[in-house]
């Protein structure tokens, strides 16, 4: 038992700031893990996993989270609540034909089982590392071995889009993505000198290819913009900081980043140059229409369906800004707006853009309730990195992760879906325990730190 219990210790490592009992930190921590491993691999294990860990999570934090259920998250959580309730109980007295037959509140509270993650992580970076190289595993294996998904990777490289059976492309290509930035940024730490450097750089080689070749055969746009405007700008700050604060950046890793850069931008012209270029000019006409102003003629094509829909939802928030149309509003707009296109009502039920569907769905209230969590992550994130608890490189992901989110999110609603949301808890998760061990090493006395180590 001594020797299990020093092997658990030395792969999961034990909260120092926050506490409960044994047998429910097991049963949190072991689903947490089944969540981030198996929620795209073996979508049923990973739901039920999800949602035993979001439940005992919340449990646990109101009961044993002293100084932690007071803080923001859990009120702005509360927020989310009786926003959807209001919206909906005013949208049945509006138009009860339209609304649902209960608030379905899960529409934004799942968006907050970042805090069951955030305190099962124990405000560990070690765990919060762990935790997403599951995930990490979780997602590829799914790629490679579940219903021939690995021929997935031979279609695209001949220039077919593919999404590996996750949902769509537009899905899949967003997790790739994410590990791509995770990969480049926390670079140095996963290729410093240690215990098996060479199989981690090995490791890191080849799931820095894949994920790049993930993100061209997914061949969505949004995801490429979204890469191409976090990185440069992340990269960028990392460096003025060094120059700055410590008298000049790193050479090495600025010519390591350098290289890499140059090999991805020539894998991705050498593999996929054609398909690329070809997606990229895909519908230009179509942009040249929106630049200049002519809405009234826009074409259905793949970017014209988002901006005809953009603009239906527009006319709905219009009448209703501040409470927005209840839970089902983002389709309300689209089957009710009568220019829309038949096939357009019968193809799609969401407007293609997270923060639209919020404003139709929720009103400035519910956008006021994202825009607070926002907030408060970054408020937190800057100040626990400058005191020494969110590591700089986990701060320039999430920053990365940030601007990433932000540009994705406006041309597909990520957050609407499980993918996104899977995406969203763990990440945002893996910052806010860091947010949460700072906040309690500023108010916790010292004794006080020493018992927690017992749970």
């Amino acid at each position: 038992m001594r020797f299990s219990n020093r092997l658990t210790e030395s792969l999961w490592q034990r909260p120092e700031y926050w506490a409960c009992p044994r047998p429910l930190w097991a049963i949190g921590v072991t689903t947490l893990l089944f969540y981030a491993g198996f929620r795209v691999l073996w979508p049923a294990v990973g739901s039920n996993a999800e949602s035993i860990s979001a439940l005992f999570g919340l449990v646990a934090v109101l009961v044993y989270g002293r100084g932690i259920r007071s803080s923001a998250p859990l009120w702005l959580l509360l927020a989310a609540l009786l926003v959807q309730c209001l919206s909906w109980w005013l949208g049945y007295q509006h138009h009860p034909e339209w609304v649902a037959d209960n608030p379905q509140v899960d529409r934004l509270a799942k968006l907050f089982i970042f805090i069951a993650v955030a305190w099962w992580l124990g405000g560990s970076t070690r765990n919060t590392l762990l935790v997403w190289g599951c995930a990490v595993i979780g997602f590829f294996a799914t790629t490679f071995f579940v219903d021939g998904a690995y021929q997935d990777w031979l279609l695209g490289l001949k220039g077919t889009r593919v999404d590996f059976g996750i949902r769509n492309a537009q899905h899949s290509s967003m997790m790739f993505g994410v590990i791509l930035m995770a990969l480049v940024i926390l670079a140095p730490r996963l290729l410093r000198d240690g215990k098996w450097r060479l199989l981690r750089g090995g490791a890191w080689v080849f799931v820095l290819v894949f994920a790049l070749v993930g993100v061209l055969v997914g061949q969505t746009r949004a995801v490429w913009l979204g890469l191409a405007l976090a990185m440069p700008l992340v990269l960028i700050a990392w460096t003025v900081y060094h120059w700055i604060k410590r008298g000049g950046a790193p050479l090495r890793w600025i010519g390591a980043i350098s290289l890499v850069a140059v090999l991805v931008i020539g894998l991705a012209v050498a593999l996929l140059g054609k398909p690329v270029a070809n997606r990229l000019a895909a519908e230009s006409d179509v942009v040249e229409q929106v630049v200049s102003g002519q809405f009234d003629s826009i074409p259905y094509t793949s970017i014209g369906i988002r901006i005809n829909t953009w603009r239906a939802g527009v006319e709905w928030i219009a009448e209703r800004p501040m409470v927005g149309w209840g839970g089902e509003g983002r389709s309300l707009a689209i089957k009710h707006t009568e220019w829309l296109p038949d096939d357009v009502k019968a193809e799609f039920g969401h407007l293609h853009n997270y923060f639209l569907e919020m404003w139709v769905a929720y009103g400035l209230l519910g956008l006021a309730v994202i825009f607070a969590l926002t907030v408060w992550i970054g408020y937190g994130c800057w100040r626990s990195w400058r005191a020494g608890v969110l590591p700089g490189d986990l701060a320039l992901f999430g920053a990365a992760f940030f601007i990433y989110w932000v540009v994705v999110n406006q041309f597909e609603s990520y957050n609407s879906f499980w993918t996104g949301v899977y995406m969203h808890n763990l990440v945002v998760g893996g910052l806010v325990t860091h947010i949460w061990r700072w906040q309690r090493q500023q108010t916790m006395p010292q004794q006080q730190l020493t018992a927690g180590r017992s749970c």
